[in-house]
């Protein structure tokens, strides 16, 4: 546990939001490797590209900056790119439709074999995950779910890793009209449905706008740096954004669930 905020003051917890994908649920990882390959052909085809190495930069950049929005803010920030190219403006959830057909071809037999049972649960949790909840739980925290992955799937997926019980149909995704959910919508009507302070809530993520999100109403933002490929130690990439996030702690994954019990609710 890395401690980025010394003067980070817990309150009584009555309330923890979670981003989902990187952060709880690792059904989707390797997503980066199918969103950034498809922008960066998208940009090479505009009639003004850079080179191959620029183009896939500019990619990676903005889907780094917008990661943890709903996916259709990335693909709005695509076609401004393309139209600075000189290329054609173009219905963004177009960009989103083709994106996402090309990761459910990655992802599908993922969520096949956990609907089946062929695949434990285990597998595509992050470490520690059931057992923070249940710790959470036993604390009587209200549990929130918000996440740019589509609604829909979103709760899909909560059901095929057995998550379902912890958040009492407080279950969060991206909506066909985008402008009527945002992560910053989700914590903004926890704190006035439930008149807390910001140090009452705490928020687990692993990117930067449900870190932002959090510390924008004062709350405790704990930053999950897991390393999705070899699950040991912190993924340096992430650990970095979330310091530049100004998470106020930050954990490889959740393991370490006494420590993080100890960070929440002083024993």
């Amino acid at each position: 546990m890395i401690f980025v905020n010394k003067e980070v003051k817990v309150g009584i917890i009555h309330s923890v939001v979670f981003d989902f994908d990187g952060t709880l649920s690792l059904i989707r990882k390797g997503w980066q490797e199918i969103m950034t390959p498809y922008f960066t052909e998208v940009l090479m085809a505009a009639p003004n590209h850079g080179t191959l190495e620029e183009e896939s930069h500019c990619a990676r950049e903005f889907i780094d900056l917008l990661t943890g929005k709903q996916t259709i803010y990335q693909c709005i920030r695509l076609d401004e790119e393309v139209v600075k190219r000189g290329g054609q403006s173009i219905d963004p959830i177009v960009y989103k439709n083709e994106y996402h057909r090309r990761l459910l071809e990655k992802i599908d037999y993922r969520r096949e074999g956990l609907a089946t049972g062929d695949i434990d649960p285990v597998e595509y949790l992050v470490p520690g995950s059931v057992a923070l909840l249940d710790m959470l739980k036993a604390h009587e925290v209200n549990l929130y779910l918000a996440s740019g992955t589509d609604e829909k799937y979103v709760k899909e997926e909560v059901e095929l890793l057995g998550l379902t019980k912890y958040f009492a149909g407080e279950i969060y995704g991206a909506r066909d009209d985008y402008k009527l959910f945002s992560k910053a919508m989700v914590i903004k009507r926890i704190i006035s449905e439930n008149n807390l302070h910001g140090s009452s809530l705490a928020g687990f993520g692993d990117g930067y706008v449900e870190i932002e999100n959090i510390k924008e109403v004062g709350g405790i933002a704990i930053g999950v740096a897991t390393n999705e490929e070899t699950m040991k130690g912190m993924d340096e990439w992430k650990l970095e954004r979330l310091t530049r996030a100004h998470a106020d702690v930050i954990i490889e994954d959740f393991r370490n669930v006494r420590g993080i019990e100890k960070f929440l609710f002083k024993g």
